[in-house]
């Protein structure tokens, strides 16, 4: 069997092979990304119709979702170290400023960046979505103009590296609204309802 060297007569890295599987793999993030991508930028034009926090907890799951299966994944190589040029990222300074106008009082937030040398930082949902924005979208990019290999190397290296934290984090931001919103209220229950419910209690397992 042949293994091939650099030019230094070290063991060469055989690039990510392109199949079928792979095809279909990078369509499914890219779906995700783009689902994501254009989610926000609603959530960011139309501002706070009662559905921002709702779309935001449901795209950041899914994302996190596309992160995780891209963390998992074994590291994809591109044939060069070099990426190819797909132009100037977009401008994330509009983005960022209307979705802090969408969010409004829950926009500041803290967060442990790293569990296992926890520190509690401030951010903002609007400066963490709009970074992973861009991450995402650059990859989109690479996707557009068939650069598969690469559009997944950029996809894992900045999940792990960066936009996989902050998308946690903000998710875990968006349930908090979420949780507090749905359970910072008094209840009232029905007293049948208790009385069914501490008699079923009280039964044995023999019953």
């Amino acid at each position: 069997m042949m293994v091939e060297t650099d030019s230094s007569g070290a063991e060469a890295i055989e690039p990510t092979r392109i199949d079928t599987g792979l095809e279909e793999f990078g369509g499914q993030i890219a779906d995700q990304v783009e689902s994501f991508l254009v989610a926000v930028g609603a959530v960011a034009n139309v501002g706070d119709d009662g559905r921002a926090i709702s779309i935001l907890l449901l795209e950041l799951a899914q994302i996190s979702l596309a992160g995780a299966r891209l963390g998992a994944h074994v590291d994809f190589r591109p044939r060069s170290e070099f990426q190819p040029d797909v132009g100037t990222e977009g401008d994330a300074d509009d983005l960022r400023r209307m979705l802090a106008a969408a969010l409004g009082p829950v926009d500041t937030y803290e967060f442990v960046f790293d569990p296992y040398d926890p520190e509690l930082l401030e951010s903002r949902l609007s400066d963490d979505i709009a970074s992973i924005a861009t991450d995402l979208e650059n990859g989109l990019r690479h996707y557009r103009l068939g650069n598969l290999v690469e559009a997944l190397w950029w996809w894992q290296f900045s999940y792990v590296s960066s936009w996989g934290n902050l998308a946690g984090a903000a998710l875990n931001a968006v349930w908090s609204v979420v949780h507090h919103s749905r359970l910072d209220v008094d209840l009232s229950v029905d007293d049948e309802a208790i009385a069914a419910a501490d008699e079923m209690l009280s039964e044995s397992p023999e019953g």
